[in-house]
């Protein structure tokens, strides 16, 4: 069994920055990816990025205000959110893929109001 447990969701301005967390543990090996999904009512839940290693991507909608990144040693993925914009109001989802499982975290809310 995996847990992932994220932080560092709230309300921030338009034009404003959030960093998010996951903490992953449990069974996760040394070798898997971890990424973040969002979700807004009545939509389907959309990627946003993920890193495998050293190898981070993102959808279009993030590249160049996201940055993801991953401290190993704390088996933890981060989310650095930037020039974040009111269209980026979600709940943003921690997800991790550990051999041939995938676990999610519980989510956490982002708001980006004025």
């Amino acid at each position: 069994q995996v847990q992932l447990v994220e932080s560092g969701g709230g309300l921030v301005q338009p034009g404003g920055s959030l960093r998010l967390s996951c903490a992953a543990s449990g069974n996760i090996g040394s070798r898997y990816t971890m990424g973040w999904y969002r979700q807004t009512p009545g939509k389907q839940r959309e990627y946003v990025a993920s890193i495998t290693l050293g190898s981070p991507r993102y959808a279009d909608s993030v590249r160049g205000r996201f940055t993801i990144s991953r401290d190993n040693t704390k088996n933890t993925v981060y989310l650095q959110m930037n020039s974040l914009k009111p269209e980026d109001t979600a709940v943003y989802y921690c997800k991790g893929w550990f051999g041939p499982l995938d676990y999610w975290g519980q989510g956490t809310q982002v708001t980006v109001s004025s």
